[in-house]
């Protein structure tokens, strides 16, 4: 009996002793002195640090990321800021004050024409505090460009290259220097908020309404009166624009508007084709269709002029004796339920081919691609159907 006792007790010790030596090691039992806490926490310690390790790495790369974009800034500043001017005019109200920058070693300042508009007398300030008188030697109604000739000394001259605005995307950075409000070389941040945008011009038309501006930049870059006529750059130093006008709802104290984010300026490639007329001839010719548009429709607008397509500029009129009537193209003339809208009229969904998405995409390609006597290929749906028109630019009137 004992010994079927001792048996069994002994049995029962080794089916204990080979269970336990089964067990899970990080079972969450509460943990003895001969056990630390490592065996459990080190595979997460592990993580942590990993992570940690990235994110130190991420934020190195911010900082540097940062760093490198100030000393890219400042080096810009520094390179272009000796070729933008200030200008100050007299005109028989007073007097006026805009920027600009120089386009060559001849001494040629390129402005906007409202910043010279009228000027009895003028003088050019640069940022080294060299001054000297100029004399406006062309303007350009249509862009709002003049061309003011200084004779200063070659020293002072730091000429600013173009860039092809054409390559310009929204989104991209973009810098403005001039003098707002009497500020001297005043520089501030942005980015380009659109392309393609219409101004009106200063020309006035035969009718008494005044032709559009196209290939306008839209940017946010803070612009204030006193930075008219002062470059727009990219971060190469380049000018991808020229600084025109801002579009706002409030003033200061002195009457003068106050920048709201919307900024505009003609683009470099209007400035790279016009400056060179207006330095050798004293003048520029735009092409001229002799139609007239809206930048777009409404959908309840092209519902009323029963057009299907969601794109295109559609011509409210056709100017008579114009490119645009000898070409056959046709304006809105039927009755529609919006007062003075006008159907059957043309909708033009492309110029040579390429896509016309609004009025502006039209004007822009025109008055950066193309010169009076050449010809332009339309595609235009009159009436549902798709059809192609040739034609024949001739100038502004």
């Amino acid at each position: 009996m004992n010994r079927k006792l001792t048996l069994l007790v002994v049995a029962v010790v080794l089916i204990i002793t080979m269970a336990c030596s089964f067990l899970p090691r990080n079972i969450p039992f509460p943990l003895n002195e001969t056990e630390p806490e490592q065996t459990v926490v080190v595979p997460i310690s592990t993580e942590v640090s990993t992570t940690q390790l990235e994110v130190f790495e991420q934020n190195s790369a911010q900082v540097l990321d940062l760093a490198g974009r100030e000393a890219i800034l400042t080096a810009l500043f520094e390179r272009v800021n000796p070729g933008v001017v200030s200008i100050q005019t007299l005109t028989a109200e007073g007097g006026g004050l805009g920027s600009g920058f120089v386009y060559d070693l001849e001494g040629h300042i390129v402005t906007n024409y409202h910043v010279v508009e009228d000027a009895t007398d003028l003088e050019v300030d640069f940022p080294s505090g060299y001054k000297v008188r100029g004399k406006v030697i062309a303007t350009d109604l249509d862009s709002d460009l003049a061309v003011i000739k200084v004779d200063a000394l070659q020293s002072e001259l730091f000429p600013i290259p173009l860039a092809d605005s054409d390559l310009l995307k929204v989104g991209q950075t973009v810098i403005a220097i001039g003098n707002p409000f009497g500020l001297s070389s005043t520089m501030t941040i942005g980015i380009v908020s659109a392309k393609g945008r219409t101004l009106s011009s200063f020309r006035e038309s035969g009718t008494g309404s005044y032709f559009s501006a196209g290939d306008v930049i839209q940017t946010d870059a803070a612009i204030n009166p006193g930075n008219s006529g002062g470059p727009l750059l990219n971060l190469n130093g380049e000018v991808v624009g020229i600084n025109r006008a801002i579009r706002t709802d409030s003033s200061n104290t002195n009457g003068e508007p106050v920048n709201s984010g919307i900024g505009f300026s003609i683009s470099s490639n209007i400035v790279s084709r016009v400056v060179p007329y207006l330095i050798n001839d004293g003048f520029y010719d735009y092409p001229y269709v002799g139609i007239t548009s809206q930048e777009d429709l409404t959908l309840i607008e092209r519902e009323a002029l029963d057009i299907e397509q969601l794109t295109g500029a559609y011509i409210l009129s056709v100017s008579p004796n114009s490119p645009a009537e000898r070409a056959g193209l046709v304006g809105g003339s039927r009755d529609t339920n919006i007062p003075l809208l006008f159907s059957g009229g043309d909708l033009i969904v492309a110029v040579d081919g390429r896509p016309v998405r609004v009025f502006g995409d039209f004007l822009s390609y025109i008055m950066a691609n193309r010169s009076p006597g050449e010809e332009i290929v339309l595609t235009i749906i009159r009436d549902g159907v798709e059809k192609e028109v040739s034609l024949t630019l001739d100038k502004r009137p």
